[in-house]
């Protein structure tokens, strides 16, 4: 009997209005158009922990250019009809709280987001003030886990999330070198557990080869700073980006 060799997702993140603040738009369109199964958006902040340079600079960037969480809901209503993949906005949790989280969570319905990351926000903190404004509006949540989760935490994390379980390849900050990427003990780990949503693994995937290497073992992967790096030094961003996504996927 042949085994069938299933397709493995791939996400694929920026930082919104960069290079230009009006770019984001073209971007979203580019990503879908690519062939990604997903488009995670990050929400510029002055003080992005878990990011790493690169995009750090992105919010640096995406914040003097004048991007808002008010203004990113503009324009993803203005391309809402044209994405047929869901989006998911990554951000930390004290811009939305500024903005309002129940007004933040209807906006994201209006505008065609799928689901959030808020990586500071904490399980419990989550699961008693917060789960049931995002249950209101048919929002997933995804929680992170390292190599360092337990696999109690693990499960735990797994039971509150929904749409995917977001595997960090290491403890370290994105783009940079993932010394654990291809750390089969940790691979192995998550796929044995029987969770209950995909596993999709991020930080440190740079190209084809690192993304075949983490999907062996999981649902997916997540391309954040390689992408970040070609918007923001690249003239011709949108044909080397474009180029970059199909190189992963073919």
């Amino acid at each position: 009997m042949i085994k069938i060799k299933m397709k493995k997702k791939l996400n694929i993140y920026f930082t919104a209005g960069i290079p230009q603040l009006k770019d984001t738009t073209e971007i979203l369109k580019i990503i879908q158009h690519s062939g990604a199964d997903y488009i995670e958006i990050g929400m510029p902040y002055s003080d992005p922990v878990a990011d790493g340079p690169v995009i750090q600079k992105a919010h640096e960037i995406a914040l003097k250019n004048g991007m808002t969480i008010a203004e990113l809901f503009i324009q993803l209503k203005s391309v809402k009809s044209e994405m047929k993949i869901p989006i998911i906005l990554m951000g930390y949790i004290n811009p939305v709280l500024s903005f309002g989280f129940e007004a933040f969570c209807k906006e994201c319905k209006e505008s065609g987001v799928s689901g959030l990351i808020i990586p500071d926000l904490p399980p419990v903190e989550f699961d008693k003030n917060y789960r049931s404004t995002l249950e209101k509006y048919n929002l997933n949540f995804i929680f992170l886990v390292t190599p360092e989760t337990s696999d109690e935490r693990i499960k735990y994390l797994d039971s509150l999330s929904s749409g995917f379980l977001y595997a960090v390849s290491s403890s370290s900050t994105t783009g940079n070198e993932a010394k654990e990427i291809n750390n089969e003990e940790y691979l192995n780990r998550l796929a044995n557990l029987g969770l209950k949503n995909p596993v999709m693994i991020g930080f440190g995937i740079k190209n084809k080869s690192d993304f075949d290497k983490v999907t062996e073992k999981a649902d997916g992967g997540i391309i954040g700073t390689a992408l970040v790096n070609i918007l923001l030094n690249n003239d011709d961003w949108a044909k080397k980006g474009e180029n970059f996504i199909r190189s992963i996927i073919n």
